[in-house]
Order: structure tokens, then C-alpha cells, then sequence
């Protein structure tokens, strides 16, 4: 099993500036590659109270602080965007990052996304379908004739730089919707669920669409890769110290839940860690955790919580390393199926 940083560059902390948080991204996603994690992905989000409306701009600048970790998009949005600038932006990122870049794609969520991009919930899926169509083209053809609804036709169009992956990997960011999956499967592309609202059941339902899809069109079992998300994560020594750390920040954003109207699944940590995909809790339990969700999703990567929220620094190093010395060396051992 692979592990991944996931940052949607929250900006809670107002004692901070703008500019802090996005240089803490940054040197986390450092960190990351000391301590042996596979990947750091940056999300993209337009609205309050996140920072992260521009991926390529963050990952390009920690792909000239870092060698070796791989630069993930977790997710990019090409309902939103325009694929042919999206492809200009990540094949200069694949070029500048030495091909280490790895994206994830999806529709987004927020209801900023209607009134800055005029991209509604009756539309985004078939935005979705028709930008991803031609961003994948764009990146195996140097020249492309293409037609379509929602942006302008090329004829014979030529596009630069040509990225260093040929051709890249794309996996599709799944939440509750099968068509999503749908889209993954028929192309034959890898599925990585968000797995962090509910508990465990409606996101395995969806794994198994995509297993049923992945059969019908045809393609080889073997060949699926399945990614999968937490909700959370804290690591201590024992359960008690895990739990006692994290429980005023888990409190703390059930609040802004209820602030906005949104009623949380899991209504107490003790619940979340019982019923939920994240992880908190001492280095057994988060492996036992782990295990369990694979013998139901089959997954080869799991994402981790990038983003602080009420943690220290020093509390923040901590769990890290106690994750890549105590518990990445046995999840490791897990594949997928």
C-alpha cells in the first residue's frame, strides 16, 4: 500500500496570514518526502475557507523543494475548467516535476462553483465527461481536431509543452455518485474514493459498481487500482493520548458543521473513530483500522489529512513520524485485489 498527504489548504487559523499557510503547505508536503510517503496532493476548492483554488501553482512549488515524492491533485476540477489550459498547466507541472505528477479528477462541490464558473449541478456531469475527453487527447496527441458542447471545436490544434508522462496516470475522485465510477471504469482508469462523510457501506456499494463496470467494458481484473481516503488523522502512543489531542479539533469542526446547517454522521469522536474512516488512535488500532477497510475495498493507496487544523507543529511532526515508523511499514505489505 501506498500513502498520500491530502491538503485542501484550509484557513482557519486567522493568527496566521494567507502567505504562512500556503508556505506550511509546502513545507509539509517536505516533510512528507523525509519521512518516506509516497505522494502529496493538493485539492482544489473556491470558496471559504479554503486556499487551494490554484494546484498547479502549489505543486510547482513544491516540486522545486522536493526529488523524490510523488505530486498528486486530489481533486482537479475539469468540470470547471477549460481543458485545454488545464492541460497546458499540468503538462508544464509534469515537465518541471520530472514526471511525478499524478492527478485526480471530479466535478467539485461548493456552491461558489455556480456563481464564479456558471457550472450547475444539472450540467457538471456532462462538463465533467466532455473536459476530461478532451484533456486526455491533448496529452497523448500532439495534434487534435475535437468538437463538443460547452467550449469551442479544434481543428489540427497544437499544444505545448508536451508532458514527460506518456501517458499519465488519472484516477477518478468518487463521493456518492455512480457516474463517476462509471466514467473510471469505461475508460479503465483507476477509482479513488472519498470515503470520508459516511460510514463504510455506501463507499464500498460504489467499489463494487466499479468492479461490475470494470468487468462489462471489458477490461482485465487485475489490472484495477483502487485508492481510498480518511476522515481524519492523529497518531499517539496510546488511544487515551490520541483521542484526548484530537477530540477538542473533531469538537471544533462539528461545530462549523452545525454553523452552516449541516448535521454530522458521526456526532461524537468516539463514534467517528468506532464508525468512520478516520484515524485516530494509537498505531495498532490505526493498522487495524487500515486492514479492515481493505478487506472491504481492496484499495493500494490511502490518503492522510495534510491540514493541522488545531494541532501544534510539534504535535503535527510527531503523529507523521510515528505513522512512517510504526504503522507505513506494516500497511505496506497490503495490495490490492
Amino acid at each position: 500500500m501506498r500513502f498520500l498527504l491530502l491538503s485542501l489548504i484550509t484557513y482557519i487559523d486567522r493568527s496566521k496570514t494567507q502567505q504562512q499557510r500556503l508556505r506550511e503547505v509546502v513545507d509539509t508536503a517536505v516533510l512528507g518526502e523525509e519521512l518516506g510517503f509516497d505522494g502529496f496532493a493538493v485539492g482544489e476548492r473556491h470558496e471559504r475557507p479554503f486556499l487551494s483554488s490554484a494546484p498547479p501553482v502549489v505543486l510547482s512549488h513544491i516540486a522545486a523543494r522536493t526529488s523524490r515524492i510523488r505530486l498528486w491533485t486530489g481533486v482537479t476540477t475539469l468540470s470547471l475548467l477549460d481543458p485545454v489550459r488545464a492541460f497546458e498547466d499540468y503538462s508544464t507541472l509534469d515537465n518541471l516535476a520530472d514526471g511525478r505528477l499524478e492527478l485526480i479528477i471530479g466535478k467539485g462541490n461548493g456552491a461558489a462553483q455556480a456563481q464564479l464558473f456558471h457550472v450547475t449541478t444539472e450540467d457538471q456531469w456532462d462538463r465533467l465527461r466532455e473536459s476530461y475527453d478532451l484533456f486526455r487527447q491533448l496529452w497523448r496527441s500532439e495534434k487534435v481536431t475535437w468538437s463538443g458542447e460547452y467550449r469551442p471545436s479544434l481543428t489540427d490544434a497544437e499544444t505545448w509543452p508536451r508532458p514527460v508522462q506518456q501517458p499519465i496516470t488519472v484516477w477518478h475522485g468518487s463521493a456518492t455518485s455512480k457516474a463517476s465510477v462509471d466514467l473510471a471504469a469505461s475508460y479503465g482508469d483507476p477509482l479513488f474514493s472519498a470515503n470520508v462523510t459516511n460510514p463504510i457501506e455506501p463507499y464500498a456499494e460504489l467499489i463494487d459498481y466499479y468492479r461490475e463496470r470494470w468487468a462489462f467494458y471489458g477490461h482485465d481484473p487485475a489490472a484495477i487500482r483502487i485508492g481510498a481516503g480518511s476522515a481524519g488523522f492523529f497518531a499517539a502512543q496510546t488511544t487515551q493520548e490520541a483521542i484526548s489531542t484530537y477530540k477538542p479539533i473533531y469538537e471544533a469542526r462539528l461545530a462549523a458543521f452545525r454553523a452552516v446547517g449541516v448535521e454530522p454522521v458521526f456526532p461524537t469522536l468516539e463514534d467517528a473513530v468506532e464508525r468512520s474512516s478516520i484515524l485516530v488512535g494509537s498505531p495498532q488500532q490505526i493498522i487495524d483500522k487500515v486492514h479492515r477497510y481493505h478487506e472491504r475495498f481492496g484499495h493500494d493507496v490511502t490518503h492522510l489529512s495534510a491540514d493541522t487544523e488545531g494541532l501544534t507543529e510539534k504535535q503535527n511532526r510527531a503523529s507523521l513520524e510515528l505513522f512512517a515508523s510504526d504503522i507505513a511499514p506494516v500497511l505496506r505489505q497490503l495490495k490490492g485485489r
